[in-house]
């Protein structure tokens, strides 16, 4: 069995934002050469989330109104500036696991890997990938 880490630095233009991750992280899998094991997505980010879920817009519209009801930007918070930002991301975590099997990630017919800013600003983000398997 082989650890292989790598990292990749993302540019998002604020909140919210859906970055598909999935052909990077497909292509690390390949560089790697691993065909059993697993990958491990995280975004070392107070406010970055990381989903699986179909990339397809009325459904990211969906999230994004979901993540509006239960933390909304003008809500009353005692966190100055981004709160909310902080909150929607306290809902999802900053991290999947994805199997690879005969080389490919596991993911569904409509499964994605995305990363989704959730602060008010551009942002550089960094997003770690942990490949382990033989």
């Amino acid at each position: 069995m082989n650890i292989y880490n790598e990292t990749l630095t993302i540019s998002t233009n604020g909140e919210i934002e859906f970055v598909d991750l999935t052909d990077k992280v497909q292509k690390l899998v390949a560089k790697h050469g691993v065909k059993d094991g697993f990958a491990h997505v995280f975004t070392p980010h107070s406010t970055g989330i990381i989903i699986l879920t179909e990339q397809e817009s009325g459904l990211l519209q969906d999230i994004e109104a979901l993540l509006e009801k239960l933390a909304p930007k003008k809500g009353h918070y005692i966190h100055p500036s981004n709160a909310h930002s902080h909150l929607r991301s306290v809902l999802m975590p900053p991290d999947k696991t994805v199997p690879i099997i005969d080389g490919r990630l596991a993911l569904g017919t409509w499964q994605s890997l995305i990363f989704v800013e959730t602060d008010v600003s551009p942002r550089r983000r960094t997003v770690i990938v942990q490949i382990i398997g033989s």
